[in-house]
C-alpha cells in the first residue's frame, strides 16, 4: 500500500487541491484476530463495569463479537496528512464526521481488503479552513463481498483560501425537537487514548501534550473514532440491548472535541428504524457529537469489490 512515512515539518505551503484530490492509494489487505477487536472495543469503553456481560461480550473471546465501528478502523492506512506534498497544516487537522454504511456483522477475526479514496475538497475560505472527504470499502479478501463502506472527513483548520469549491455540502440529520427518549452516561478513561492508538491512529495530537498545546487544546484529545466507537456503544446500549447485528448504519457529525476523563451522556429519539442522537459533556457544557443518526434493521448485502477491479 502507499503509506508515506511523517515528516513533521513545520506548513510548508498552501494546501494543494489537485495532488491531494487525486491521490492514489493501492488496495491494502490486513489481518486481524480477536486480539485485535478486544483491543478495539476496549479503546472505545466497553468493560466499564467489568461485570456487566453485555459489554462482556466484546471484550472477551468466548463468543466474541466486533463492534460495528470498528469497521471505521479496518484498512486504515495511518496518518498520511502530514506528508508535505499535501500542503496540509496538518497539526490543526481533526475529525469532522464519520459515516459507516453496513452490509453485514463484521467478523470477530478475517481477512479483509480495503479501497480508499479522496472524495470531494471543500474550500471554507481563508480563515475558515478546509473539508476533506474520505472514502473507503471494507471487503472480506475470500469472496470479496463488501462489509462495509466508510465515509470520513476531516476539518483542515489551517488550510482555507486555497481556491477550490465551496458547495455543497451535506445537510446534517436533524435532532428532534421533543425531549429524548433514552439517555445513556458513558465515561472516558484517562488512559482512552492511550488505548485507542494501538488500532492504528497514531496521529500525536491524541498522546503528545506538546502537539496537542500547539493546536489549542488543554491536554491531548480523544479520536474521534473512538468518539464514534462511544457513540455506536450509547445506541447499543440504548436501543438494541446490545445487538450489533441490527446496526445497518451510523453516522456522527463532531462538533467539540472530548477529552480522556470526561462523561458523555448521549441523547438518543427512536422513530421506527431511524435512531437519532447527540451526545454531551455535561460538566463542560459541550455537545461533542451532533446529528447523529442511527438506522436498524436486518443486515443487507454488500456488492463484490472485486467487481469493479481492472
Amino acid at each position: 500500500p502507499v503509506i508515506f512515512q511523517a515528516n513533521r515539518t513545520a506548513h510548508p505551503m498552501p494546501l494543494n487541491y489537485d495532488i491531494l484530490r487525486n491521490w492514489q492509494f493501492e488496495d491494502l489487505r490486513q489481518d486481524y484476530q480477536a486480539k485485535d477487536t478486544i483491543l478495539y472495543a476496549l479503546g472505545v469503553g466497553l468493560g466499564q463495569p467489568a461485570n456487566d456481560p453485555d459489554q462482556l461480550r466484546f471484550v472477551y473471546e468466548a463468543n466474541l463479537q466486533a463492534m460495528p465501528t470498528m469497521a471505521g478502523v479496518l484498512g486504515y492506512r495511518g496518518f498520511w496528512l502530514d506528508d508535505p506534498r499535501t500542503g496540509v497544516d496538518w497539526k490543526k487537522a481533526l475529525g469532522g464526521g464519520v459515516s459507516i454504511q453496513l452490509f453485514k456483522p463484521l467478523p470477530a477475526n478475517a481477512r479483509i481488503v480495503s479501497r480508499q479514496r479522496v472524495g470531494r475538497i471543500l474550500d471554507l475560505g481563508a480563515g475558515k479552513g478546509a473539508i476533506l472527504f474520505n472514502e473507503r470499502d471494507i471487503a472480506e479478501e475470500a469472496t470479496g463481498q463488501v462489509l462495509a463502506t466508510v465515509e470520513w472527513t476531516n476539518f483542515l483548520r489551517g488550510d482555507g483560501g486555497f481556491g477550490g469549491p465551496s458547495g455543497p455540502r451535506p445537510e446534517p440529520h436533524p435532532i428532534p425537537s421533543r425531549a429524548p427518549d433514552v439517555e445513556v452516561s458513558l465515561p472516558v478513561a484517562e488512559q482512552a487514548a492511550l488505548i485507542f492508538r494501538l488500532s492504528g491512529d497514531h496521529n500525536p495530537l491524541h498522546v503528545d501534550p506538546a502537539i496537542s498545546a500547539a493546536a489549542g487544546f488543554y491536554k491531548p484529545v480523544l479520536h474521534g473514532q473512538s468518539t464514534l466507537g462511544l457513540a455506536c456503544h450509547a445506541v447499543l446500549r440504548g436501543t438494541t440491548g446490545y445487538r450489533p447485528e441490527l446496526l445497518r448504519s451510523i453516522s456522527v457529525r463532531f462538533t467539540s472535541p472530548v477529552f480522556p476523563g470526561d462523561i458523555v451522556l448521549t441523547e438518543l429519539w427512536t422513530d421506527g428504524p431511524v435512531v437519532s442522537f447527540r451526545c454531551r459533556v455535561p460538566k463542560r457544557g459541550a455537545i461533542v457529537v451532533d446529528n447523529g443518526r442511527a438506522e436498524l434493521g436486518e443486515a443487507g448485502a454488500g456488492a463484490s469489490l472485486f467487481a469493479s477491479l481492472p
